[in-house]
């Protein structure tokens, strides 16, 4: 948990907290997604996290990337904005969040694909074998991916 986030907690307890998230869809160079999975038996979804206070949104994106991926970013761009009840999310210790994300198309990185602490599982997947289960929050944005959506898709 971010320090903002920590902080605001000890003020305002489980009540919603408005937050950014941006991701990152990878494309490796077949045009296959990499998807990942946090913990086992977690549904999956594509990297990324919350935006830390000062931070622009592709500072975001890299930053989260780099941490659960160990891929640099050096070509990106926007894929979409979405935000509406989807947004909304109570966690298991009763914390509510509403998140507005942002969703970058990756075209070009660099390094070693590497799995750490924040992700159990890596895997580059095509639109035709997604996976099995996919993390609800994400579905939406994930699902205008496979359909080729017109970019930057706005909802």
């Amino acid at each position: 948990m971010n320090d903002y986030i920590k902080n605001m907690r000890e003020k305002i307890g489980s009540d919603t907290l408005l937050t950014v998230g941006c991701g990152a869809f990878i494309q490796d160079k077949e045009g296959n997604l990499l998807f990942q999975r946090r913990f086992p038996g977690e549904g999956w979804g594509i990297p990324g996290g919350l935006m830390e206070i000062g931070e622009s949104f592709e500072e975001t994106v890299k930053r989260e990337v780099y941490e659960e991926t160990n891929l640099v970013i050096t070509k990106m761009d926007l894929f979409g904005i979405y935000s509406g009840s989807n947004g909304f999310a109570t966690y298991a210790n009763g914390d509510k969040v509403f998140s507005v994300q942002i969703i970058f198309l990756v075209s070009e990185y660099i390094g070693l694909l590497k799995k750490n602490l924040e992700s159990s599982e890596l895997l580059f997947l095509s639109k035709k074998n997604l996976p099995s289960k996919i993390n609800s929050h994400q579905e939406p944005f994930i699902m205008d991916w496979v359909k080729d959506a017109k970019i930057p898709v706005i909802k």
